[in-house]
């Protein structure tokens, strides 16, 4: 069976390591084998102990500005869709912003995660999405159902 690969896109900026990755953990979690998780926070449990995630970390090739742009750019382009969390975000998360123009760009199919007074709704991130939910879970049974080869 073909292998998808669904991006978790979210607010990482200004957050903890753990808020920022235990939703990912927990989408990883609910998804068939056929579903991988793809988490930029993937090898940087160097940063397990920040309370407040910074924006980059110049002296870290995979956290500076570079690598977080180029890492994160290739992973929207070779995953089957993103799933985009901003749940109880308090400040515009720009590099999820950024996710979703190059997903649809690259045409992937994108699941926006969101409260409807959420500060992100705009009109044209709105348009980018193809499915707009306020629930991880039904995003999450949205990504099986879209990226599920049967019946």
């Amino acid at each position: 069976m073909k292998q998808f690969l669904l991006y978790c896109a979210g607010a990482i900026t200004g957050i903890s390591y753990a808020g920022s990755t235990d939703w990912r953990e927990y989408v990883s979690q609910k998804l068939p084998p056929f579903i991988t998780a793809v988490s930029p926070m993937r090898g940087k449990k160097y940063l397990s102990q920040e309370k407040n995630v910074k924006a980059s970390y110049e002296d870290i090739p995979l956290s500076s500005q570079k690598g977080i742009m180029t890492r994160d750019r290739m992973d929207v382009m070779r995953c089957d869709m993103i799933l985009v969390n901003l749940l109880g975000t308090e400040k515009v998360s720009i590099g999820s912003v950024m996710e979703v123009a190059w997903a649809d760009a690259f045409r992937k199919p994108v699941i926006l995660v969101m409260e409807k007074d959420n500060l992100h709704s705009h009109p044209m991130l709105r348009e980018a999405a193809g499915f707009i939910v306020s629930d991880l879970d039904e995003a999450i049974t949205i990504a099986i159902a879209v990226l599920s080869p049967t019946i």
